[in-house]
């Protein structure tokens, strides 16, 4: 049991740690939008915006719908909402510089 836990908490959680794709999902909470809208929203070439949409689709952070020609990709509002609900009360109780993380030297603890 707690392998299989190590290996969904490390899947979970090296799927997430990534700028683009936490820029994704905080997108895909305001709206659904198709690749061409994360592209020009985000700003960023549509081959990065595709290859980082693969692993959220992979572990259901996100869903995809086919509307005509285009793929409109939307939250996982069970999954999401709750983490990002979890990480502001995290940022607003723990990290005392405006929700940052107090930056601490790993080193000499």
């Amino acid at each position: 049991m707690k392998r299989k836990l190590s290996k969904a908490c490390y899947s979970f959680f090296s799927t997430l740690a990534n700028p683009t794709r936490l820029a994704i999902l905080e997108k895909l909470s305001e709206s659904d939008m198709n690749v061409k809208q994360l592209t020009q929203t985000l700003k960023q070439e549509q081959s990065m915006i595709s290859h980082n949409l693969k692993p959220l689709l992979h572990c259901r952070f996100i869903n995809s719908k086919r509307q005509g020609k285009s793929m409109i990709y939307q939250i996982n509002c069970d999954t999401v909402t709750m983490l990002f609900k979890t990480l502001d009360s995290h940022a607003q109780n723990h990290c005392p510089e405006d929700g940052n993380c107090p930056k601490t030297n790993l080193l000499t603890q």
